[in-house]
């Protein structure tokens, strides 16, 4: 516990570090010395710093945090419930969903209400999750219910190249940009909606540590210990239902985060208990999702790359690695 709470105490420091490191950093460079004088009272040398600061860079940076955070964790979720080390947050379809909210919006209704963007992603999102929860009750198994959700990727998917093929190219460019993720399209308006229901579902996560337990030892096993099963189902489902919901309604769909980070934290912590696994997985998503958007910000340039394209420049190398260490012959 305390070798736990000494990696909890670094990792805290990490993202401490990396989060003043993200907000000074970009175009137009702060410098570290000019930033702690400016918590002591002193005013900036140029007055466009606080707007970028305040008005920009730190709610961006605070939507990675917990962003990066709901998506690790929701990962580790699907993972010890589907006892899959390829199972992410986005496996369920829930994902989908929600560019298929965004997708009849922006490609149906020719960019009106453009503001409504996290609203049709939150619709998308809970449709299909009401859909998962209503199977689930007619699924014996688990593994019947993660067919299920990538059989309903595989329709929604299939209904959003429908659409696009009647678009017109703004509309599609629209939607793409979209389908990039970005960290930079929240407020501190939004944040106030975000950072609660993100904050309290990995809580309750957190609170349901000893029943995830014992899903890694078998559903019977669960079952012998009196686990309600369906009970289990329910809340996880609904949880990862929220936190994938909420996280892409407002970022759009960010990539690996939630696949890779459980296994990059199995790495270096040979724990199981998800008492000390999920703060672990919390605190590195949250970091993960910070390093990725300093390096999409391309310091010293005017142009910013999407989030997606840096997620999965690092996190599908990583879960290959990760396979092919796990699966070695000898």
């Amino acid at each position: 516990m305390n070798s736990a709470l000494f990696r909890i105490v670094f990792l805290g420091i990490l993202l401490f570090v990396l989060f003043v490191s993200d907000i000074l950093l970009g175009s137009v460079k702060i410098s570290i010395s000019e930033f702690f004088a400016y918590l002591t009272g002193h005013p900036f040398s140029h007055p466009s710093y606080k707007t970028i600061l305040l008005e920009y860079r730190i709610p961006k940076a605070l939507t990675a945090c917990i962003a990066g955070s709901a998506l690790a964790v929701s990962g580790l979720l699907m993972q010890s419930f589907f006892r899959n080390p390829l199972a992410g947050p986005y496996v369920l379809g829930i994902s989908s969903g929600a560019s298929l909210g965004v997708a009849l919006l922006l490609l149906f209704f020719s960019g009106t209400f453009l503001f409504s963007v996290p609203l049709a992603a939150s619709f998308g999102s809970f449709f299909i999750l009401l859909l998962i929860i209503w199977a689930a009750k007619r699924f014996k198994s688990s593994v019947g219910l993660l067919i299920l959700g990538l059989m309903i990727s595989y329709l929604t998917s299939a209904l959003v190249g429908i659409l696009q093929y009647f678009a017109t190219s703004e509309e599609i460019q629209s939607f793409v940009l979209w389908g990039m993720g970005s960290f930079a399209k929240t407020q501190w308006a939004d944040l106030v909606f975000m950072l609660p229901v993100l904050s309290i579902g990995i809580l309750f996560a957190y609170s349901r540590s000893k029943t995830l337990n014992s899903l890694l030892l078998g559903e019977s096993y669960a079952q012998s210990l009196g686990v309600s099963l369906k009970k289990i189902r329910f809340e996880i489902l609904c949880l990862l239902g929220v936190l994938v919901a909420w996280v892409t309604a407002y970022c759009g769909p960010i990539a690996f985060i939630g696949m890779a980070v459980p296994h990059l934290v199995r790495i270096v912590v040979e724990e199981s208990d998800h008492r000390i696994t999920i703060p672990l997985v919390a605190l590195t998503g949250a970091c993960v999702a910070l390093f990725c958007d300093m390096i999409a910000q391309v310091p010293g340039f005017d142009f910013v790359l999407p989030i997606n394209s840096i997620t999965c420049l690092f996190g599908a190398p990583f879960v290959i690695f990760y396979l092919l260490k796990k699966n070695r012959i000898g």
